[in-house]
């Protein structure tokens, strides 16, 4: 064969091909290179039923001399000393240990065609060619070059089992392949737990993936990196931060060999302490970073307690609660020698079953006199206990309670006040299993700066719904209960207050029975919130009432609230007034800046009666104009208030064309249609407050 062909033994059979460009045909031979074909000259060449050469590879020509040309046909013996005294050459000994034996191993002396002696190493095994004959083939190689490699090979076992420097092997998806003890005493965990698992699962660092991403870039662009200083924690160390130096290099790809890195690791924790601190101290920083953006986004002492929570766990606890404590009398004195009770209002954690029970289980807890609580509270400060029998037995009540805590696998507590104003408005816990270190004197510090920030929050948030509530309770009281009735007219009413995270509002609605069976509607709005607006919103009402009942014409008795709020200090206020004559079938209708109505016929149809505007009231100066308009049997009148119309990105014009087609395809009741009307202009939580009033004209009920 052409000296240019190479080996390959594919499932006991020789095949063959050409190198790129020539005509590809059957042949005897082919091979492709490898890790050992690039250290080690292999020679490839087989021998037939007589012990001639009937295969010469490139490796045979560079290791015995001989062209392919030279030794084809010609017996094996060319390329041995001469036979030994029994009359055994040394390639029928080949020959035959590769028949009988199917493999054999040797190291035997060889000659090179300038006649000089070599020591070789054999192996022999037999195959078929592609003829279906049967050949003996041999891999030779030069025995000093052998040598050289199994002293490597022996030196980097030793290396791997001495080496004091932790030494890895990974694959291209960064998964372990090979370490050594070094490295496996370095993450705690045994070397045969680590193989097949990737680098990230072993060493947990807080750097944002950046570790990772400098492993990538080793693997993906093969530029090595030496003396990467890198902190981090193990699962088999979970206690201990480490510093270690890490230098990977790309390992080579010869042939088809996988990619992959080669790593050393060197632990220089002791000699790197002050980088160990200074990671920690930007951790702890970072999260109080993350919890002042976070916590009190809202003035809902619920949502504000569940930020905490969200804060806190996983990145420093495994689980946490937010209790708020209940006092017994109103100045929340603290007597040590009562039971404390507290309301949990918030909880999480990451443990598995039976933790989510423990935590979340329980809505009020009772602590006895003499507990950790108390002893907390009575300093002020956080403290870190470990749970055990003595905690169990002076704070953990219920004999339940603490089995669940037990099997719970949290192993550490730290308590933290919640103080504001000088008072403890709560208390806050933190919780680590046995997988985490214990707290350390670090972590109180940072508790107690969470646990401060969150307690401001906390007091506002609560502050604010103790006003929000006063507000809510004064606005309900000024508004109208029950709506006079009239004969005249059938009315649906709805009053929808804005989210509890909205302050209160200034909307109002009534129905005034008039003298002569008339009627009068009346829907406003003062602008602002909270008490003030209600207080506005409240006055605003009894005097309209009053005004309505002395038959004032709707300009007249606008004309009187404008006086009046301007006289009030009021900002700013709009009104709309609709007094109907049911004898007529006439209504006249003012403005003061108000949403116009709408009046639906039976037939669908609705007209918007924005013929009439007016200026708020307060702004004086201006007169106020009355529109008069009929109402037929079946006619419905709509009053509303900005609420209902108005949303974020929506246009008022826009809004009113929703009301309007509301109205127009209801088919329902008036009271259906009130609701049906909410439900389709008004999101879950609406953002501010609405007023809906729906009056239907009634056929007459006798002679008039």
């Amino acid at each position: 064969m052409a000296h240019s062909a190479v080996v390959r033994v594919r499932k006991g059979r020789l095949v063959s091909s050409k190198p790129p460009g020539e005509e590809q045909g059957p042949g005897p031979l082919w091979s492709e290179p490898g890790t050992l074909l690039e250290h080690v000259a292999v020679a490839v060449l087989g021998m037939d039923d007589a012990d001639r050469i009937c295969y010469w590879g490139p490796g045979a020509r560079r290791l015995f001399g001989y062209d392919a040309g030279d030794v084809l046909s010609r017996p094996a013996a060319t390329l041995f000393p001469a036979a030994p005294v029994d009359g055994t050459s040394a390639a029928e000994r080949l020959a035959e240990r590769g028949r009988t034996l199917g493999y054999w191993r040797v190291r035997m002396p060889a000659l090179h065609r300038d006649g000089t002696i070599f020591d070789c190493g054999f192996r022999v095994f037999p195959v078929t060619d592609h003829k279906g004959r049967s050949v003996i083939v041999g891999l030779a190689s030069r025995g000093d070059e052998l040598d050289r490699v199994k002293t490597n090979l022996t030196f980097l076992d030793a290396l791997f089992e001495t080496c004091p420097i932790g030494l890895v092997m990974l694959d291209e998806n960064l998964r372990y392949v090979h370490l050594n003890q070094a490295l496996a005493d370095m993450d705690g965990i045994p070397i045969e737990d680590h193989i097949g698992r990737r680098m990230e699962d072993f060493m947990i660092t807080s750097d944002g993936g950046e570790y990772q991403r400098m492993l990538r870039t080793v693997a993906a662009e093969g530029r090595p990196v030496v003396s990467a200083l890198i902190v981090l924690r193990t699962p088999g160390r979970p206690d201990r931060d480490q510093v270690r130096s890490v230098s990977l290099f790309p390992l080579s790809q010869a042939g088809d060999t996988r990619p992959g890195l080669g790593g050393l690791l060197v632990d220089v924790t002791d000699r790197e302490q002050a980088i160990v601190e200074a990671a920690a101290g930007r951790q702890r920083l970072a999260l109080l970073d993350r919890a002042a953006a976070r916590i009190g986004t809202t003035l809902d002492v619920d949502v504000t307690a569940r930020e905490l929570v969200e804060a806190a766990v996983p990145e420093f606890a495994d689980a946490s609660v937010v209790e708020i404590v209940e006092w017994m009398d109103e100045p929340g004195l603290f007597d040590p020698d009562m039971p404390l009770v507290t309301r949990r209002i918030a909880s999480g954690t990451t443990l598995p079953p039976p933790a989510p029970e423990l935590v979340g289980g329980l809505e009020r807890v009772t602590y006895p006199p003499g507990s950790t609580i108390h002893d907390m509270v009575s300093t002020g400060l956080p403290v870190c206990v470990p749970v055990n029998e003595e905690f169990m037995t002076r704070t953990v009540i219920h004999q339940v309670r603490s089995q669940l805590l037990i099997d719970s696998g949290l192993t550490s507590l730290l308590i933290a006040p919640l103080i504001a104003r000088g008072t403890v408005q709560g208390i806050t816990m933190f919780g680590r299993s046995a997988a985490r270190p214990v707290f350390t004197e670090q972590d109180l510090s940072l508790a107690g700066e969470l646990a401060s920030r969150a307690a401001l929050c906390l007091d506002n948030a609560r502050l604010y719904s103790q006003v929000q509530e006063i507000a809510l309770t004064f606005q309900r009281a000024l508004l109208p209960t029950a709506l006079a009735t009239s004969p005249s007219l059938r009315i649906a009413h709805r009053y929808l207050p804005g989210s509890h995270l909205t302050e209160v509002g200034g909307d109002w609605y009534d129905v005034i029975d008039l003298p002569g069976g008339r009627v009068a509607l009346v829907v406003g709005d003062v602008m602002g919130h909270g008490v003030p607006a209600a207080a506005a919103m409240g006055r605003l009402r009894i005097t309209t009432k009053a005004l309505a009942r002395q038959n004032l014409e709707p300009v007249d008795l606008l004309m009187e609230l404008d006086a009046c709020v301007q006289e009030a200090g009021i900002e700013l206020a709009t009104c709309l007034y609709v007094h109907y004559n049911p004898g007529t079938g006439r209504a006249r209708i003012a403005n003061a800046g108000h949403p116009p109505p709408l009046v639906r016929e039976p037939n669908g149809t609705v007209r918007v009666i924005d013929n009439v505007l007016g200026v708020p009231l307060g702004v004086g100066g201006f007169p106020f104009d009355t529109l008069e308009i009929e109402l037929q049997e079946g006619d419905t009148l709509a009053l509303y208030t900005d609420g209902l119309i108005e949303a974020r990105g929506k246009d008022i014009e826009e809004g009113i064309g929703a009301l309007r087609t509301q109205l127009a395809v209801a088919t329902g009741t008036l009271e259906e249609t009130a609701d049906g009307i909410l439900a389709h202009l008004l999101s879950a939580a609406p953002t501010d407050d609405t007023v809906l009033v729906l009056a239907q004209v009634s056929p007459p009920k006798g002679p008039q």
